[in-house]
């Protein structure tokens, strides 16, 4: 089973990486920084919260693992 600081850790770097991708789609698609960095933040506060659950629900899988 994986702790949640792990879980947290790696949630938090994978939304990180999220969050700069988005930022430049949202500036491509808009043209603006500001709606780009808007949609790029509630994308991540959204996507952060929903990785952390998702890995925590699969943490309690056994199904596929080898123990």
């Amino acid at each position: 089973m994986e702790t949640r600081r792990r879980s947290l850790v790696k949630a938090v770097i994978w939304n990180l990486i999220g969050l700069a991708v988005m930022a430049l789609v949202g500036l491509v698609a808009t043209g603006s920084a500001a709606v780009g960095g808007a949609m790029a933040l509630v994308n991540t506060a959204v996507g952060l919260v929903m990785y952390l659950v998702y890995e925590r629900i699969w943490s309690r899988i056994r199904w596929g693992r080898h123990v």
